[in-house]
């Protein structure tokens, strides 16, 4: 009984800490990611994105590192609380510390542009 109590604790520690399997594509996928958001430059527009897209600074697009491409997710300004839905259509940001990289006209969604670069939380839906 007395492995049993040491047990679960365990058990559900470790429960807490899993990401979503996603099947489809299968790949593990966490829930959320904190970091920072930046933009893609004016001289990526049309070019072609890891996907095969070309890159449109006009659309609610993203690249991440890993999460596969067609993932919708939230990105929420942890500063100012403005959100953004994107579609992860591209691999990066490179960038240490960076977790998306967003089209121009997603990050204006949430931050100035000016600022070049927002703390975010980024939430797979």
């Amino acid at each position: 009984m007395r492995q049993l109590f040491i047990f679960l604790p365990i058990f559900f520690l470790l429960l807490s800490c899993a990401g979503n399997y996603d099947k489809d594509n299968e790949v593990m996928v966490r829930d959320s990611e904190r970091g920072k958001a930046s933009y893609y430059a004016d001289k990526y527009q049309g070019r072609k994105t890891a996907s095969g897209q070309r890159l449109n600074n006009s659309a609610m697009t993203a690249a991440h590192k890993t999460l596969p491409f067609g993932t919708r997710v939230r990105v929420t300004n942890i500063k100012n609380g403005k959100t953004v839905d994107v579609v992860i259509n591209d691999r990066g940001p490179f960038v240490r510390g960076r977790v998306i990289d967003l089209a121009r006209a997603a990050f204006v969604k949430i931050e100035d542009l000016r600022m070049g670069l927002a703390d975010v939380e980024v939430v797979v839906r």
